[in-house]
């Protein structure tokens, strides 16, 4: 399979390189800079926001994952969104892969983690940008698929163990990077939540 990867030098982007091309997939990793990543078959240098770029990756790859977050210094986050809203109006036949964000997960009464009242506020922003970015590929009918972490989610071991859940936290309130990528990968190519938002979690 044929995989772009925005976002690849990343936490979790560069996770999913590696785990894909530990598994024999092609894969073209995309940065602002284009900077090598390990296991990548190519480097690129990209903007998620330069629609004709994407048209262009989209054409070439089975599949898409966008594996970028919105700005956390501080910087506006509409960008963010807005880029989403530009490639959301690009036709391709490629599937379409978001990493997600926790928040984006529903409470027990339905409501998104993202506006309960124990959600801690300095991730509120960045939570409410990821999500409308999600809303403007769902809506779009790009038929995205959305992974969220757990909870916590940092650099860790890879057991190659996980537990999914749909629209909802799932058992475990942690992942590690490299699990989520084997998580992701395993969906990639063998699809179970096609156009869901799901998580896992150790």
């Amino acid at each position: 399979m044929k995989i772009a990867v925005y976002g690849a030098t990343g936490m979790v982007g560069s996770q999913i390189v590696a785990e894909a091309a530990r598994r024999g997939h092609e894969v073209t990793a995309i940065s602002r800079k284009g900077t090598p990543v390990e296991g990548a078959a190519v480097a690129r240098a990209a903007d998620l926001a330069d629609a004709e770029t994407y048209r262009e990756i989209a054409e070439a790859n089975d599949a898409v994952v966008l594996a970028t977050s919105p700005d956390r210094t501080g910087g506006p986050r509409e960008p963010y969104v807005e880029a989403h809203r530009a490639i959301a109006k690009v036709p391709a036949a490629a599937r379409l892969y978001m990493v997600g964000g926790f928040g984006g997960l529903k409470a027990p009464d339905g409501t998104p983690i993202k506006d309960t009242p124990d959600f801690p506020a300095i991730y509120k922003g960045e939570s409410d940008a990821a999500f409308a970015a999600y809303e403007a590929l769902r809506d779009a009918g790009t038929g995205v698929t959305v992974q969220a972490p757990a909870a916590v989610i940092a650099p860790g071991e890879r057991t190659g163990k996980y537990v999914t859940a749909v629209d909802v936290p799932a058992a475990g309130e942690s992942i590690s990077s490299q699990d989520f990528a084997v998580a992701a990968l395993d969906e990639l190519e063998r699809p179970q939540f096609s156009g869901k938002f799901f998580t896992a979690s150790n």
